[in-house]
């Protein structure tokens, strides 16, 4: 059988550029694999591929008796609704522990860096396989996707190491220039306030609650209107409206390498202050919603 190696719900290009990757290096082990995704690619994640010449994957919304290879997550709530009917192989992820659980001993691979793909650069290395070109430029992207140029709190050595010997293997010459070109198509406002939301939004489950938290990261907080603004800020309150506790749209600055906090929630007091949001609901210096936004909500609402 195929096994499918899935990324989590609304994709980002770490997600499903993880997913090409890993597919990509199963198969070079002799695993039947194929990428897939839960979704189509949002706009930074079309860049990429289309700049690197590679397909989209196969959008995937039931894996009951698949095969499946878990990459970018290992939470329940950013997993197809029918998980429970697959049989789970492995998991490659940078992020906390999720709730996922297998009937059979799987291959993890869980480090503490700022993307998927630095892992899986690891895993290449490891196993001796060649990382292809235009799979390399595609991984390079998804780090400066997720270690915002660098610039986030979770970025480490090895994400830059990764990076570096990437970009020498896509030959790409002016890391900052790609990373900025991404960050362009990445701040295209051209959509629904509720595709704008979902474009990398995840639910988790904090001590009961469902807390649904959406970021939208731009090369300037400028381009949101008052207008549009309004309209997101509408938009949320329908979100938290289809079962959810709280929802949440960070959005991020990441020239000024701050966030402005959008909330709707039945205990809005204890988001905002377990955030440090300010009057306005700034918050300076907060890049990644991985570190510094999950971690201490979590810990707000167990108290």
């Amino acid at each position: 059988m195929t096994a499918l190696v899935l990324g989590h719900k609304n994709p980002d290009t770490d997600s499903i550029v993880s997913a090409i990757s890993a597919a990509n290096l199963y198969r070079e082990r002799g695993i039947d694999a194929v990428a897939a995704a839960q979704g189509a690619p949002a706009p930074e994640t079309a860049f990429v591929l289309k700049q690197f010449g590679l397909e989209a994957p196969e959008v995937v919304t039931s894996v009951a008796g698949k095969d499946v290879y878990l990459v970018d997550y290992s939470d329940l709530a950013q997993a197809p609704a029918d998980f429970s009917g697959c049989k789970l192989l492995g998991i490659v992820d940078h992020h906390k522990l999720g709730d996922v659980t297998s009937d059979c001993p799987l291959e993890c691979w869980i480090q503490p860096v700022g993307c998927c793909n630095t892992i899986l650069k690891l895993m290449y290395d490891y196993f001796g396989v060649k990382v292809p070109e235009k799979i390399a430029g595609a991984m390079l992207c998804a780090i400066l996707s997720d270690t915002v140029l660098f610039k986030s709190p979770t970025c480490t050595d090895a994400d830059r190491k990764a990076a570096a010997e990437l970009a020498e293997i896509a030959g790409v010459k002016d890391v900052e220039a790609l990373g900025m070109e991404m960050f362009k198509a990445k701040s295209n406002l051209n959509a629904s306030p509720r595709d704008l939301i979902f474009r990398d939004f995840k639910d988790f489950d904090m001590s009961g609650k469902k807390v649904g938290i959406g970021q939208l990261e731009l090369i300037s907080l400028a381009m949101v209107t008052p207008e549009l603004k309004a309209e997101l800020k509408a938009e949320l309150a329908r979100v938290k409206a289809e079962g959810r506790h709280t929802a949440i749209l960070v959005l991020t600055d990441i020239m000024k390498e701050g966030s402005e906090l959008l909330v709707v929630s039945d205990a809005e007091d204890t988001v905002r202050k377990a955030l440090n949001a300010d009057a306005n609901s700034w918050m300076a210096g907060v890049m990644s919603r991985k570190k510094q936004v999950v971690p201490p909500l979590q810990l707000a609402f167990k108290a």
